[in-house]
């Protein structure tokens, strides 16, 4: 019995760490993130993979970040602005940032 609880638990933080990953992955797609962001590739913004890569181990990254996103931005990543997002609140923000964070 007691090899059947640690497989169920483990099985559920399975299903909550992948439902939390694919629920970021579908905010990025609904808050048009993807249009000028990509996983892997830059694209007109940098990729997620080179943002986890520069910002992964700072400890403000979520909250800088996050602001950013909401508010704008320029010259972290050469000349293109990142502009303000109005239509993502900043609690949404902060999830789309520890997500791009996991790439890592």
């Amino acid at each position: 019995m007691l090899d059947f609880r640690h497989f169920a638990l483990g099985l559920f933080a399975a299903l909550l760490t992948s439902s939390a990953a694919f629920a970021s992955a579908e905010l990025a797609k609904s808050k048009n993130c993807v249009a000028c962001h990509s996983v892997e590739r830059k694209m007109i913004g940098p990729s997620y993979t080179a943002m986890a890569e520069r910002y992964g181990k700072d400890e403000s990254a979520i909250k800088v970040l996050s602001e950013k996103i909401v508010k704008g931005g320029s010259g972290s990543w050469g000349q293109m602005p990142m502009p303000p997002q109005a239509g993502v609140a900043p609690e949404e923000a902060e999830v789309l940032v520890k997500w791009i964070l996991s790439h890592q």
